[in-house]
């Protein structure tokens, strides 16, 4: 059993008796932390590796719960365009040419550019999912993987579309040692009919499995929901039976009070997209109003085509932003809350329980910042650095599953170089096609 010890950090321990732990000490045994504290529990010499924390923030990997991530293909190739004019006209055109090996370099590309900024866990939502599983597998990041689905197709096409994601799900849950679950995703309640949903409902009481799905992302989409069935999204899922599962939605920008009301009788989760609302005008999501009421809201970038970086920490500070702004209210989002969204809500979302916080019998995902540059002095209040200072580029040191994976900014695991030309081809190829 090796047995590291970490010495000297500042720790963010995500634990409410003890936040912040200066001049600490962290010990983690295989992939699990099993102690956090001010002092070494055993004497140094007594652990296989003594790790010098000086000048370093540690605290809980980033986690993202909503992604698209071979769409780093795409980035720059749409953008300052309406939600459904870039869906239609740049995005699905492009998409219907991704072969598995796009799939495959888009979100090594995407994975390469998430472990180095510091994010540990991210959700994922897309086609050709098989090779997103081995992506994730390879790199040594924790995944919650999903085959989505777009149902605007022939009933023969829909049914195969069905058949592989249940076979994804069941292929790849619990896989790479634990560190891939899976979920059913119907695309949309605007991409994908009722009945359509209804068969990914009952697949996922059949597989006992979470539904990932977008919802309410402009108003529009919220309209024509009306126009076509007479309801608005929250109660047109809800009939659907979509809730009747664990479910996490995506956006949930427009809401009224009542369908928050809805979402938190049945614990819906919501992935919180705030750079890529902002970015295609869809709006700002009623986050305090969905805190107010209990609901667990976590962070998502969204795809790296909408937004377009999968930066987290600028996630977590555009949420503890925007919300002061909107709501006139300078504690609408304070920086803990957004550094939980980021973290361990995030993680709840998904529902990791033993992830997404640094403290003794959870996993041991946490990240290392370099603290020792002019943005992070004076050395006053931790959390408001890690959310109102510092960006994805401070990110040091990453370990997943007790791995070291990015060590001093190099990633360990994948090939930088190779990952950069592949992408760079497979987008070359695919404008090619136009």
């Amino acid at each position: 059993m090796s047995k590291t010890i970490i010495t000297n950090g500042v720790f963010l321990t995500l634990d409410e008796t003890q936040p912040v732990i200066e001049k600490g000490s962290m010990v983690i045994e295989n992939n699990q932390i099993t102690y956090i504290g001010d002092a070494p529990p055993l004497p140094l010499e007594q652990y296989d590796a003594n790790i010098d924390g000086s000048n370093k923030l540690y605290m809980p990997g980033l986690v993202n719960t909503h992604n698209h991530a071979a769409m780093s293909l795409l980035r720059g190739f749409g953008d300052d365009l309406a939600l459904q004019v870039w869906l239609q006209e740049k995005m699905w055109p492009m998409e219907a040419r991704f072969s598995a090996e796009d799939v495959r370099w888009g979100s090594l590309l995407s994975i390469l550019e998430m472990v180095k900024g510091g994010t540990t866990t991210f959700v994922d939502m897309y086609d050709h999912m098989n090779e997103v599983a081995r992506a994730v597998e390879e790199s040594g990041i924790r995944a919650c993987l999903t085959r989505g689905v777009i149902g605007l197709c022939p009933p023969d096409v829909q049914d195969a579309k069905l058949a592989e994601a249940r076979q994804f799900a069941q292929d790849w849950h619990g896989k790479a040692n634990g560190r891939i679950t899976t979920m059913m995703s119907p695309h949309a309640p605007y991409t994908c009919p009722p009945d359509y949903i209804e068969k990914f409902v009952q697949a996922a009481h059949d597989l006992q499995l979470p539904i990932h799905t977008h919802m309410s992302e402009t108003a529009r989409e919220v309209q024509d929901n009306v126009d076509q069935y007479g309801a608005r999204p929250v109660a047109h899922l809800a009939k659907l039976g979509v809730f009747s599962r664990p479910a996490l939605v995506a956006h949930a920008v427009h809401l009224t009070d009542e369908e928050i009301d809805v979402l938190a009788q049945y614990d819906v989760r919501v992935s919180h997209n705030p750079g890529s609302n902002l970015k295609l005008a869809s709006g700002v999501a009623r986050v305090p109003e969905l805190l107010r009421k209990g609901i667990k809201v976590s962070l998502g970038t969204d795809g790296p085509a909408s937004n377009n970086n999968l930066d987290m920490f600028e996630e977590m500070r555009l949420a503890a932003l925007i919300h002061k702004g909107v709501t006139g209210d300078p504690v609408a989002v304070p920086a803990e809350a957004a550094l939980r969204m980021g973290t361990l809500d995030g993680a709840r979302s998904i529902w990791l329980d033993d992830v997404g916080a640094l403290k003794s019998g959870m996993k041991a995902d946490f990240i290392a910042l370099d603290i020792d540059q002019a943005h992070f002095y004076p050395k006053t209040n931790y959390i408001s650095h890690a959310i109102y200072s510092a960006s994805a580029n401070d990110v040091a040191d990453v370990w997943i599953d007790g791995r070291l994976i990015v060590d001093n900014g190099e990633c360990l695991t994948l090939d930088q170089e190779k990952i950069l030309f592949e992408s760079q081809r497979c987008f070359e190829r695919l404008v090619g096609q136009l």
